[in-house]
């Protein structure tokens, strides 16, 4: 071979390595860009993800709220025609029935005498509270027909100046709040929707099990007071107490036979509707919790933390007649967890006796006046409204 034809091999040669190195490098930074591309295209696409539910959070809480507040408006107009007209009944059955069907005729199905008579309501209801009177000043005296656009700007300013009364729940959480009678009742689930985000089903619940009345028994006369006021507040163990706990959603019927431990397992299945109905601030963190002392084992069925009391809960559940034993055993968990578990910072642990039935008297004679120890009823079926709502009347008159 001549100089020539080396020279020009030996070039070749070195082309093709480089090919080769420029080929496996452009492979390196492809895969290392797919790697990349990867980690980035999952990150974007998460913050999008997040940013679309936002959103879609927003634009369901903003059509909810247009909504209570155009049916406001139309209970608004209803009430002030018939006023304004003759007062009979029968004029406003007539109004409502052709304002029906012309609704229904240009706008189609959602706009029945019922509807109506439910927008009506609700505005009689609500215009007692302050957006009754200052909403409609705010808003321009024009024939009484009022955009929606004038109707969210309005309510902002009222809102932002805390003279109105913010709508804050949908339409249907109304529907449902306008069947309770009682001013200060519905005061306090609606209150009560607007600081733990109830569902609509859980709103029907708490109302079905007479909460407020479950509540209001467990305190004295101006603590029931506040209830309608602010809503249910824990600052203390007596905070978390109703009378009784009910339990219907265990499924367990109140006639059978059944275990300690068959209540524990179905607490267990039910869990989240449990934690719903024992109140705010509480913490699931163990069952059949075991410690150990002078190499005796216990158990402790339940145990719980409240954050907003900052303590343990212990509860033991108990099926059979209570006995100051079980009151006593329960002391000892008390004590046990009170100097070994706790942290400085946390406050004395609660002790509840979950039971079927108790009595007062022996619990008032077994336990200190001081102590954090209660025995508190369950019941496997809702319970009979009137029949709360007649006690709590009665207990009012007599703290009078």
């Amino acid at each position: 071979m001549s100089h020539r034809q080396n020279r020009y091999a030996t070039a070749c040669y070195l082309n093709y390595y480089c090919y080769l190195c420029m080929n496996q490098k452009q492979k390196k930074n492809m895969n290392a860009g797919k790697n990349i591309d990867k980690h980035i295209i999952a990150n974007v696409a998460e913050r999008i993800e997040r940013l679309i539910a936002d959103a879609r959070t927003h634009v369901a809480r903003s059509v909810n709220i247009t909504e209570v507040i155009t049916k406001y408006e139309i209970g608004r107009i209803i009430v002030e025609v018939v006023q304004e007209g003759e007062e009979r009944a029968t004029y406003g059955r007539q109004l409502l029935r052709g304002v029906s069907d012309i609704l229904t005729e240009r706008l189609g199905e959602g706009w029945s005498v019922e509807t109506l008579k439910k927008c009506r309501q609700f505005y009689q209801i609500y215009s007692v509270k302050a957006i009754g009177s200052t909403l409609s000043t705010q808003l321009p005296a024009t024939n009484s027909v009022y955009t929606v656009d004038q109707i969210q700007k309005s309510s902002t300013v009222l809102r932002k100046s805390d003279t109105a009364y913010p709508f804050t729940l949908s339409w249907s959480h109304y529907v449902v709040l306008m069947r309770i009678e009682s001013d200060d009742e519905r005061n306090f689930y609606e209150i009560e929707c607007q600081k733990q985000d109830w569902s609509v089903r859980q709103l029907q619940r708490q109302y079905n099990s007479s909460l407020y009345e479950r509540l209001a028994l467990s305190r004295d006369k101006d603590a029931v007071m506040r209830l309608a006021q602010e809503g249910q507040t824990v600052g203390k163990p007596e905070d978390i107490l109703k009378n009784p706990l009910t339990l219907e959603f265990l499924g367990l019927k109140p006639e059978a036979v059944y275990s300690e431990s068959k209540l524990e397992t179905a607490i267990i299945d039910k869990l989240q509707q449990f934690m719903l109905e024992l109140g705010k601030g509480f913490l699931f963190e163990a069952r059949q919790k075991r410690f150990t002392f002078d190499e005796d084992n216990y158990y402790v069925d339940l145990v719980l933390y409240n954050r907003l009391l900052q303590c343990f809960v212990l509860i033991d559940l108990k099926v059979g007649k209570l006995t100051h034993q079980d009151l006593g055993q329960m002391q000892m968990y008390v004590n046990y967890y009170d100097r070994h578990i706790k942290e400085d910072f946390e406050k004395p642990t609660i002790g509840i006796l979950l039971c079927k039935e108790k009595k007062d008297a022996l619990v008032e004679l077994t336990l200190p006046k001081d102590s954090n120890i209660y025995a508190q009823q369950y019941a496997l079926y809702l319970p009979d409204k009137s029949v709360l709502q007649a006690k709590l009347k009665e207990w009012i008159a007599e703290q009078d």
